[in-house]
């Protein structure tokens, strides 16, 4: 559960994002400011709920907005047939698996979460490399948030396997991945298959481990994976059945 006193600046002056893509920074009890990029679709309308993508960026040299920067040029793009509103922060410390780190992200998830209409059955947590280390964490630590996740280039770390893809996990990692071996990354989806996990791997080639923007397509293919599962699990929760009797799936979520 999240319990982060978050204090948005932007409503200290009596305004908060409604539509498009800004720059923005919240005051995080115990974590101080932290920077991220919010995306909220030119069509948002909050008497229709919408999906909920936490963005958690890579490693490698930082910049202030460096989450908002991958937000536009990798997730976005990636996640758009959702028409989700996504939040992107900066990472306070060097690694989302940090006590700041984590603080940070659930902040900015629990801001959109007080401020927007959002589905909360449709709340999916995406990373790369650093970020991607981070979204194991994230949905392992916090499946009663999250419902849906989609690493990439990614590590498990030291999470136990029993903790880990317990909501509809797309994983993606390119064969040539010269940081983070990919023999490791496809046995442990495996292993997650064999305990009945709802998971699927996408094995890409020819992509270096800094070839991020070549993920989009696969990010893309993991989205509307995951979509079609938060689909799934509505019709299993919420069966119509017609005047026959007969159970009928929802046509839409």
């Amino acid at each position: 559960m999240m319990h982060t006193l978050v204090i948005p600046l932007l409503m200290l002056l009596g305004q908060l994002p409604q539509r498009g893509v800004q720059d923005l920074a919240l005051q995080v009890d115990g974590v101080g400011q932290v920077l991220y990029g919010i995306s909220v679709p030119n069509d948002y309308d909050p008497k229709e709920p919408r999906p909920l993508v936490l963005a958690l960026h890579p490693g490698g040299e930082r910049m202030r907005y460096y989450g908002s920067a991958y937000m536009r040029q990798v997730v976005a793009p990636g996640v758009r047939d959702l028409k989700p509103i996504i939040v992107a922060p900066d990472c306070p410390t060097r690694a989302w698996t940090d006590p700041a780190g984590e603080r940070a992200a659930m902040a900015v998830v629990q801001f959109a979460l007080e401020h927007y209409s959002i589905d909360r059955r449709r709340i999916l947590v995406v990373g790369f490399s650093l970020g991607g280390r981070g979204t194991w964490f994230m949905s392992s630590h916090h499946p009663d948030v999250f419902t849906g996740a989609i690493p990439m280039a990614a590590s498990t770390g030291d999470d136990p396997i029993e903790s880990l893809a317990t909501m509809p996990t797309y994983v993606i990692h390119s064969r040539d991945d010269q940081v983070v071996p990919f023999a490791p990354a496809e046995k442990n989806a495996r292993d997650l298959q064999k305990l009945g996990r709802t998971i699927r791997f996408d094995a890409l080639i020819d992509l270096g481990h800094y070839d991020m923007v070549g993920y989009v397509d696969a990010l893309r293919r993991g989205a509307r994976w995951i979509a079609d599962r938060w689909k799934d699990r509505a019709a299993a929760a919420f069966p119509l059945t017609d005047p026959r009797g007969v159970n009928v799936a929802l046509a839409t979520f």
